[in-house]
């Protein structure tokens, strides 16, 4: 007998999750909070990492699929002062170990691979307690609830399964993004096109940035970076549009226009996204028949790896529960361990990368990070 898993989360590592387990002929069900799988845009570009995200797409039996939806070229980058003067401009020589994805197109395969019903859509988990003898019960938003002997928390940053494991929660990281979009900017805005380039863009000064990336049909997706507190943000009226960018667009006054009109010509409102982290060591003692996976588990500030660790967060585990038919404790405390270090290696270097970028050495930190004259740990 296979003890069915319930996953709470239908981001990447929960989907991957769940494919390796189907996979592995173990039974699956993900209760997600969105209402359909097209709800929402999921998101721009990922680099999915030779070491920990294509792994686990191996694991999920989806590499082919995976590299059909690379975009080549978009492993360039590109590091400017704030008067654009261009510092360091590599181009993607189809070398390098992290080919880019739109996250919204890796997210489909993910669901295609699945077994129709695999996902339980509009289940918005409210609550979660413990029953005893392993068994966990989850509440959602409508009232309903179920019981299960196997829990997975996949559910992000906001993880409402988290507080059976441990008692932290997510602080302010100190810097946020600000987010908006150009769309066909090779037609419509190609000075800011060619100054982004192929691939991604820094032009950094310490403490703020302007960040963006060309991602498909000629879209120019940019992060403006502001190591700010969240009351410096509450000053600024994101319900106006026009009055925010007005605002927002004021801390890079003297910065070179094709970088500033990123910001003036968005073709989108900006939209505030504060940055949460988790205890950098954090881990939890062995609570029988529930663990996390993903940003529920290791929150930290954005550098690349939070998909590809979720992916093989998932992958991980359910290698363990496939190699453990007869002892999921044994296979969760396998994958606990594991996964603990990992974790914690990749939040103190996502940590030494936000020095880098937006430390008192940007931009000259980042090119040094890149060209590597920073000794790295």
């Amino acid at each position: 007998m296979r003890t069915p898993v319930t996953i709470i989360g239908a981001g990447l590592g929960g989907l991957t999750l769940a494919r390796v387990l189907h996979v592995h002929g173990i039974p699956a069900t993900v209760y997600e909070a969105e209402p359909s799988p097209t709800a929402r845009a999921q998101g721009g570009m990922l680099d999915i990492h030779d070491y920990n995200g294509q792994p686990a797409l191996q694991a999920a039996g989806l590499i082919d699929e995976f590299r059909g939806l690379i975009l080549e070229g978009r492993e360039a980058t590109r590091v400017l002062a704030p008067d654009g003067t261009v510092l360091l401009d590599e181009p993607d020589d189809g070398t390098g170990g992290r080919p880019e994805v739109q996250r919204g197109d890796l997210r489909r395969i993910l669901l295609d691979s699945l077994p129709a019903g695999t996902v339980r859509w509009g289940h918005k988990a409210s609550g979660v307690r413990a029953l005893g003898d392993s068994r966990h019960e989850v509440t959602f938003a409508d009232g309903t609830t179920i019981a299960t002997s196997l829990l997975v928390g996949a559910d992000g940053a906001w993880s409402r399964v988290r507080p059976l494991l441990s008692p932290a929660t997510p602080e302010y990281a100190g810097i946020s993004f600000i987010e908006t979009y150009l769309f066909d900017a090779d037609t419509r805005h190609p000075a800011s096109a060619k100054v982004v380039g192929g691939g991604a863009l820094f032009a950094l000064s310490p403490g703020k940035g302007i960040q963006a990336h060309r991602e498909s049909g000629g879209t120019l997706h940019t992060y403006l970076a502001f190591r700010r507190s969240q009351d410096w943000f509450s000053g600024i009226d994101f319900t106006d549009p026009a009055a925010a960018t007005a605002r927002i667009v004021q801390e890079f006054d003297g910065w070179a226009p094709e970088l500033t009109a990123l910001i003036t010509d968005a073709d989108t409102a900006p939209v505030l996204r504060p940055i949460y982290t988790l205890p950098m060591e954090h881990q939890w003692d062995r609570v029988p028949g529930v663990t996390l996976l993903g940003d529920a588990a290791h929150l930290m500030p954005a550098s690349g790896e939070g998909a590809n660790l979720a992916m093989y967060d998932g992958a991980e585990l359910g290698k363990a529960l496939a190699a453990h038919p007869d002892g999921t404790e044994a296979a969760l405390a396998e994958y606990e361990q594991a996964m603990f270090p990992r974790s914690a290696a990749a939040a103190a270097d996502a940590v030494r990368i936000h020095e880098a970028i937006f430390g008192d050495n940007a931009p000259q930190g980042l090119t040094n990070m890149i060209t590597g004259h920073e000794q790295t740990s």
